[in-house]
């Protein structure tokens, strides 16, 4: 009877540790207690005050963990074993998570600040009447210059790139979609262009940029371009506002011949449990003050129309990071790729990396 109880006893403590063991892994991919929100989000991409704000008024503790790609984020959403109640990914991504039935409609009967919201970034074409998405933050690509190395003005157009007097001056955004596609903006073709032969073109006149091109990195063009070590580079325009900060001599572009046009959109994944503190943060980051608090910390522009009126004037009027209507109307969105069209890409991309 010993012996039997001592059985029972031990493996009632390994039945202990394994449900301990389990409760700490679910742990690490969001927490499932009542009063939680669990954001998967990109990295720095909210103002840590907010949060705390956020906690005290409403009492619901967010855990907040990153990802570093819409991809990453995708596959692990998709993998399942997650407990997220809301996640950022950008426009196409959207469009990618819908097809995949990885999003729950958003109840607009408990969002209170739709209203809020600039009409030209609604019922886009990714998320036609917003069903499933409330904006977040949006933005372009662009070329950044430093004007101790170049003389202001001397760069309004992607072709301007190509220019012998730049020769090893340029930094590229490690980005297969983004520098194929300024490539084809600069040759009037679509940014979403799956003809192999405009790709093949495309990548040709890539080959033709390497003498131009000093390096492609991802967020090292920050130092380089903050610390005068580069001339030009081309980069987001968040990234933008960040080196614009940091150094006096630096100016951002956005071409008017076309460029892409970003937007990162709150969304609901199918792995959600706490509503109650989706709605509640939703509702919270829609208030014209905090989505302006979280705008002027993040360097990106905002989608909430009220929130941008609050903006310093020297923020809301800068044309180089909330561009004019004109501007507005030759900027693309990047649309949901099939696979192997992605790979079309990322293939005409490496071999230009390996060319250069």
């Amino acid at each position: 009877m010993k012996k039997l109880l001592s059985i029972i006893v031990s493996l009632l403590v390994v039945c202990g540790l394994l449900a301990f063991g389990a409760q700490r892994l679910q742990t690490s991919s969001g927490s499932t207690g009542k009063k939680v929100l669990n954001l998967y989000t990109w990295g720095d991409y909210i103002d840590p005050s907010l949060l705390t704000k956020f906690q005290k008024q409403t009492g619901y503790h967010v855990n907040v963990e990153t990802f570093d790609s819409n991809e990453a984020m995708y596959t692990k959403i998709k993998q399942g074993g997650t407990s997220y109640d809301l996640t950022v990914p950008s426009d196409y991504m959207i469009e990618k998570m819908k097809k995949a039935h990885l999003l729950l409609p958003l109840d607009k009967s408990k969002l209170t600040g739709m209203k809020n919201y600039d009409p030209r970034f609604m019922n886009l074409a990714f998320d036609q009447h917003n069903r499933y998405s409330v904006p977040y933050f949006w933005g372009t690509l662009g070329i950044i210059y430093n004007d101790k190395y170049v003389q202001p003005g001397s760069i309004q157009h992607w072709n301007d790139l190509w220019q012998r007097k730049y020769h090893n001056k340029i930094m590229l955004i490690d980005s297969a979609r983004d520098v194929m596609g300024f490539t084809l903006a600069s040759m009037n073709q679509s940014m979403n262009t799956t003809d192999p032969a405009t790709l093949l073109a495309a990548r040709n006149k890539l080959n033709r940029l390497s003498p131009n091109v000093k390096a492609v990195v991802a967020d090292e063009i920050k130092m380089y371009m903050i610390q005068n070590e580069a001339a030009i580079a081309v980069d987001w325009s968040g990234e933008a506002s960040e080196m614009l900060a940091g150094n006096s001599h630096l100016h951002y572009v956005v071409p008017s011949e076309g460029s892409n046009l970003w937007f990162d959109n709150l969304v609901i994944p199918k792995t959600a449990k706490h509503f109650k503190a989706i709605y509640a943060f939703l509702n919270f980051m829609s208030e014209p003050k905090n989505a302006a608090q979280n705008a002027e910390y993040i360097g990106y522009a905002t989608p909430n129309r009220k929130a941008k009126a609050l903006l310093p004037k020297a923020i809301r009027n800068d044309r180089q990071f909330y561009p004019d209507n004109n501007t507005i109307k030759h900027l693309q969105i990047y649309q949901d790729l099939s696979p192997a069209k992605v790979g079309l890409y990322n293939d005409r991309y490496l071999e230009f990396k390996m060319h250069h």
